[in-house]
């Protein structure tokens, strides 16, 4: 029982990668879909776009495109945030967690 516990309380890292994984993915197959690019462009305009690092070598032309950048952009910044967010919370957790127990384990040697 303390093992299933334990295992509960392990962070979902595949999940929310696999998550982050599908962000892109929707990205890289609208934009190969919408703006008629291939796999490799549509790939690297979602990372480059949701990293806002936005080189403007590539840009969407079409009205479908640029709704669905603008509307993708909002969309993935925010999830790609709140995965950040999560991964970096559940990080200090785990580090204030491990300091307790060594405090804890100091204490009682």
């Amino acid at each position: 029982m303390a093992k299933k516990k334990k295992e509960q309380g392990k962070p979902r890292i595949g999940r929310i990668l696999l998550f982050g994984f599908a962000i892109i993915l929707v990205g890289t197959i609208s934009s190969h879909i919408l703006e008629d690019l291939s796999w490799v462009d549509s790939f690297y305009f979602s990372v480059i776009t949701l990293t806002t690092v936005g080189y403007g070598d590539i840009t969407p032309h079409t009205d479908a495109g640029k709704i669905f950048t603008s509307i993708y952009v909002l969309v993935g910044i925010t999830m790609l945030a709140a995965i950040a967010n999560y991964l970096l919370n559940s990080t200090l957790v785990l580090r204030l967690k491990q300091r307790q127990l060594e405090r804890h384990e100091d204490t009682d040697s």
